[in-house]
């Protein structure tokens, strides 16, 4: 997984998972795909550095991926415990704004990513300050600049004010506690999203595939790297 580059100015806040030399069809790839228990592949997707990252174990990150499957397998509409109701509704919105659907997939919030940070901050309750704080921070700033609430604001004040927190290096100092909750928030968007259904999905994981006959490595890879058996 990474950022996405792209020219100066442009939405580089987003994350999206791309792999373009892949060149497979997303048909092709579900008819590969090995079955795989949900836990089973959870375990394996978590264990990178992106959840360690963020202060939060695989075991924790995983705990509320399963919570949040639970959640849209029950019939009563899902009720956040940690976030008020003004900040769950900017949560929905800026975690749309780091992962916003495209032609592989869906949403932040189609993955129920809201729904992972919800379940994820009513268990860590040392982390409940750094984020509610700013979400805080996020809506002064935009009253500053814009006499508004960051959900008021217009989709490009939004983008405008994203794109000073966005990129670490060239923030400015009086940023620098935006810039530190955003990488936080954007790294638990990317965690509940690709340990959802979808985001699965939108990596295209086969996970481990049996091999009922070896074959040999393919005649083009042994020419592209200038070897043969007989050597």
């Amino acid at each position: 997984m990474r950022r996405e580059e792209s020219g100066e100015g442009t939405d580089t806040f987003t994350l999206r998972k791309r792999d373009e030399d892949m060149g497979e069809s997303k048909n092709r790839k579900q008819e590969k795909r090995a079955v795989l228990d949900r836990r089973d592949t959870l375990k394996m997707l978590i264990g990178a550095p992106l959840a360690a990252g963020m202060g939060w174990t695989s075991s924790e990150v995983m705990l509320a991926a399963e919570k949040v499957a639970r959640s849209q397998e029950s019939e009563e509409p899902f009720q956040a415990q940690f976030f008020n109701d003004h900040e769950y509704a900017t949560v929905r919105v800026l975690v749309d704004l780091v992962i916003p659907s495209d032609d592989r997939s869906g949403s932040a919030t189609e993955a129920a990513v809201p729904e992972f940070m919800d379940f994820i901050l009513t268990d860590k309750p040392e982390m409940q300050t750094s984020m509610r704080g700013g979400l805080a921070w996020l809506d002064a700033q935009c009253l500053r600049l814009h006499d508004s609430s960051f959900l008021q604001c217009s989709d490009e004040q939004r983008r405008g004010v994203l794109d000073r927190i966005a990129y670490p290096d060239s923030a400015t100092p009086e940023w620098s506690h935006g810039v530190r909750f955003f990488n936080s928030f954007r790294d638990l968007t990317a965690s509940g999203f690709w340990t959802s259904e979808m985001g699965i999905e939108d990596l295209g994981y086969q996970g481990n595939v049996f091999v009922s006959e070896w074959k040999g490595c393919p005649q083009q890879a042994l020419d592209k790297l200038g070897v043969s058996y007989d050597d």
